[in-house]
């Protein structure tokens, strides 16, 4: 399996979700990111990643609050933004 920074680095744009399981607010991204899969397809990733298990990564992005979303391309951070946001502004973030 790919490392993050692999999935990161890559070509395709990656929408990141910084989650924690006992958020509510980040369950409620849950099917916002199942409806923006079905619409990118295979344009875009779409990985989750627990703050609380992978707890190096959310440091070194500095996640302070869950959800955090952030976009990258080629390694580098093109949008970042905390808390719930609906799958057609993801959708224009990742394919714009």
């Amino acid at each position: 399996m790919e490392n993050f920074t692999d999935i990161i680095n890559g070509d395709k744009p990656v929408l990141v979700d910084f989650f924690a399981t006992w958020c509510g607010p980040c369950k409620m991204m849950h099917p916002i990111l199942d409806e923006l899969k079905q619409s990118v397809g295979d344009k875009a990733i779409i990985i989750k990643v627990d703050v609380d298990k992978n707890r190096p990564l959310a440091t070194q992005y500095r996640v302070g609050s869950v959800p955090t979303l952030m976009v990258f391309r080629k390694g580098e951070v093109l949008w970042r933004q905390s808390g719930v946001t609906s799958a057609a502004d993801l959708e224009k973030v990742l394919m714009g």
